[in-house]
């Protein structure tokens, strides 16, 4: 089963901040922004200049059940891995004791999160 490390989700407190820091500062592309009804947030997609390195912000609102006390420092939302074997990897994760603790799924696409060892979520995408 193949993954690769696909970007690096992290909660902000506030979107249009975050994303002037992240271009006007470090000088990242926004590349995209969009909505997520499913998880009542807001998302922004950036990249390095040569595109190798992509950061998602991620920003839930109050109604969110994925919005929670903000604390310094523990900001990072989530890792995505692409996955070739989506199925076969969540059925090994959980025989793993790494349950899935979300679903996301649109008509286009969908998210399956599990969590480490450690309570970070890991996002797995089909690829």
């Amino acid at each position: 089963m193949k993954t690769s490390f696909i970007y690096t989700g992290i909660r902000v407190k506030d979107m249009k901040e975050s994303i002037d820091f992240y271009t006007k500062v470090l000088g990242m592309k926004l590349i995209g922004k969009s909505k997520i009804p499913i998880a009542k947030g807001d998302v922004a997609n950036l990249i390095t200049e040569g595109g190798e390195f992509s950061l998602e912000l991620n920003h839930y609102s109050k109604a969110s059940k994925y919005d929670s006390r903000y604390t310094v420092g523990e900001g990072l939302d989530h890792l995505a891995f692409g996955v070739d074997d989506l199925d076969g990897l969540i059925a090994k994760a959980k025989k793993m004791g790494h349950p899935t603790v979300a679903e996301m799924k649109t008509e286009k696409s969908g998210w399956v999160y599990i969590k480490d060892p450690n309570g970070i979520w890991i996002e797995l995408c089909q690829t």
